[in-house]
């Protein structure tokens, strides 16, 4: 299991967006407002453009998003590194 990689991220380093793995906020009052929630966050491990490159402190799930409108999750396959 891959852990989160840095589980106390200053706020610059945090994203909201859902996992594509788990449902862990799926209960959360806050998450279903759309509002900033202090434990549901995903880690940005970087970016490149528009695609970020996410990990889930919850499942440590890994994975990158292209945030242009339309896009979908992009799974990292293993062996290869986040913004490259």
């Amino acid at each position: 299991m891959r852990l989160p990689v840095d589980p106390q991220a200053g706020i610059a380093r945090l994203a909201w967006v859902a996992c594509p793995a788990c449902d862990a906020p799926r209960h959360c009052a806050t998450c279903a407002d759309r509002r900033t929630c202090g434990a549901h966050w995903r880690y940005l491990i970087s970016s490149n453009g528009p695609v970020l490159h996410l990990q889930c402190p919850g499942c440590t799930h890994t994975w990158s998003l292209d945030a242009r409108p339309g896009r979908t999750p992009v799974e990292l396959r293993p062996g290869r590194t986040a913004g490259g």
